[in-house]
């Protein structure tokens, strides 16, 4: 499971400026690696946190999960129990969303890695 979850870690995309297509696509990659551990290295987060993530997601999911249980339940009398139920299956799916959503990386790592990579030359656009 860690192999697939590396190799959906959040990278940045290069611009194919001149220094780009002088270097190639595996000395761009090489650079990417290296800034990304220089940032890892100086104490930036190559996430944000996966921990609050899945909470928030579990949170949001039980709230809406409630809110529509209680209509859904209402309707045939049972507002309460609907909530109930609504909010367990609510938070569980929020639960799932959130533990296999990936995790953006934090702002001071993509800052690092972007300067790492425009002092090398490189152009990044974005992270993907």
């Amino acid at each position: 499971m860690g192999i697939f979850l590396a190799s959906c870690a959040p990278k940045p995309i290069l611009y194919p400026n001149q220094h780009y297509k002088d270097a190639g696509r595996d000395a761009a990659d090489q650079a990417i690696e290296e800034c990304s551990q220089m940032a890892k290295d100086a104490g930036a987060t190559p996430s944000r946190g996966k921990t609050g993530q899945v909470a928030g997601s579990t949170a949001g999911g039980g709230a809406v999960g409630s809110a529509a249980g209680a209509v859904g339940g209402a309707v045939v009398g049972h507002a309460g129990r609907g909530a109930m139920v609504g909010a367990a299956s609510g938070a569980t799916a929020g639960f799932l969303r959130g533990l296999f959503r990936r995790s953006p990386p934090s702002q001071a790592y993509k800052e690092f890695v972007h300067r790492c990579l425009k002092e090398r030359g490189y152009d990044p656009v974005g992270w993907e």
